[in-house]
């Protein structure tokens, strides 16, 4: 089976799956042989599980043609903080390096009912902690554009898979940005859902709602097509969402374009980085040439820091104390420093910051009665050297704590807003930069029609898969 198939969109390969045209398991081979050729130099996928993957495509196989879901076999990795029956699931902690749960996730239960067949797990942080993508069980993941620089995360295992052409979609989560910002550096596609838009098994609380699931690509339609396979209601998640009466691939090839857009630099919350707001700038100035009206504004999200800091605290220690009593000698600076920071929290505090929250998100729906999309770079910062855990300081302004670069993707969280991530240009060294394309909350299908139009404007579709470009 050639390799260019690795080269070929989401959709089509789907396609040819349907038709007959391609296997699963011929697929299988040639993610493998990818694997094994690119893997090395950037460690994107560092747990395979091709002996499972080949049993549920035979399994699959066995079945009507129109009964192999949406996907149709089509191999998708899952994030290594999502449990995959049978498959190691560290977390990217030393804690569970030999964790191997009995069952699957809710999210891969339904993606492999609809079709999909799991054949690795793609690094992350630890527990998803930090913007870059490093462990001490797996070593770090590189970028693919430039190998000394990082990939971002939590997803950032995804997005790599992604730019090599080790996977033509793949699963990540988000709560402060986590497949947003390393679709961003890699120069693909990631989209933050609505709240319960997909479902995913509960742990430590019901109404967890920071972190969610999503879709990650190569292109804005293939990324409707997972999307789709991702959606549906389930009891065992009670925040779940049914499934939309017109799919999101459908919205991504409705041709509907936006009337009213807003662009931001900055939210009025943070510094940028001189190229990248030029970059975003020009791109989301280019959605006039779709017949919008573009013009600067933003949403009061003054509070975002605050309330992030007080929310996301409350979470680790919701879901992490346990760990830190038992095994700190185990967890790393961050993890620690979130989890402490969560126990401190008081009841006035949490009170301020769920009020912060209710606010937040009240001005943006009522921004969105005046705008169809928000456009907000994804990232401050182009991608930084992998050494650094964290960026400290941008455009002069250092860093209160190892979170704060990130507050331009986690005002959108805590507004409740979906957000998609678009590969928008390239910095004068060649490294990619994202625009978010964001909209009111459950306006996922919006979202996705706004991206469409303007990765049709930009061009950019096409610029991935790549071979990494090694740099020490």
């Amino acid at each position: 089976m050639s390799q260019d198939l690795i080269r070929e969109s989401a959709c089509a390969v789907v396609d040819k799956l349907r038709s007959g045209d391609v296997s699963p398991l011929e697929l299988l081979d040639v993610l493998q042989k990818r694997i094994t050729e690119v893997d090395g130099k950037v460690n994107a996928l560092p747990t395979l599980c091709f002996d499972r993957a080949r049993d549920s495509a035979k399994a699959l196989m066995r079945k009507p043609a129109g009964a192999r879901g949406l996907l149709a076999g089509l191999p998708v990795p899952i994030k290594d903080l999502t449990d995959v029956a049978g498959v190691l699931n560290t977390q990217g902690s030393p804690i569970f390096k030999d964790n191997i749960p009995a069952t699957s996730d809710i999210l891969v239960e339904n993606l492999e009912a609809n079709g999909a067949v799991v054949y690795a797990k793609s690094n992350t942080p630890e527990f998803g902690a930090g913007a870059n993508t490093f462990n001490e069980v797996f070593g770090a993941t590189l970028n693919p554009w430039d190998t000394s620089k990082s990939a971002a995360g939590s997803s950032g295992g995804a997005a790599v898979a992604l730019a090599t052409g080790m996977a033509w979609l793949a699963q990540g989560s988000d709560m402060g940005g986590s497949l947003r910002s390393p679709a961003a550096f890699c120069g693909v596609v990631g989209m933050r859902p609505s709240i319960g838009r997909v479902a995913h098994t509960p742990k430590a609380a019901i109404d967890r709602n920071l972190g969610v699931v999503g879709p990650m690509a190569r292109n804005v339609e293939d990324l409707a097509l997972l999307l789709d396979a991702m959606s549906g209601d389930y009891a065992a998640d009670p925040l779940s969402l049914p499934t939309p009466l017109t799919s999101f691939l459908s919205a991504a090839q409705s041709g509907s374009k936006p009337k009213r857009i807003a662009y931001s630099a900055d939210l009025g919350i943070t510094p940028v980085d001189p190229e990248v707001k030029a970059l975003t700038r020009k791109a989301a100035e280019r959605f006039a040439e779709a017949g919008a009206i573009v013009e600067e504004a933003h949403p009061d999200w003054r509070d975002a820091h605050e309330c992030f800091h007080v929310l996301r605290a409350f979470d680790f220690a919701i879901s992490k104390a346990q760990l830190l009593r038992t095994k700190r000698d185990l967890l790393k600076p961050e993890v620690i420093w979130n989890i402490e920071e969560g126990l401190k929290l008081t009841i006035e505090q949490l009170e301020r910051a769920e009020a912060q929250r209710v606010g937040m998100t009240a001005r943006a729906i009522e921004f969105f009665k005046s705008y169809d999309l928000l456009l907000v770079p994804t990232t401050i910062v182009p991608p930084f050297p992998i050494e650094h855990r964290y960026v400290a300081e941008c455009a002069g302004k250092k860093f209160d704590n190892y979170v704060e670069w990130l507050g331009i993707v986690y005002a959108i969280t805590l507004a409740c807003c979906p957000a998609l991530s678009l590969p928008c240009g390239f910095t004068a060294s060649g490294l990619p930069v994202g625009l978010q394309v964001v909209g009111a909350p459950r306006a996922d299908a919006q979202v996705i029609a706004g991206a469409k139009t303007l990765e049709d404007i930009l061009g950019v579709r096409g610029t991935t898969p790549i071979d990494p470009r090694v740099k020490n």
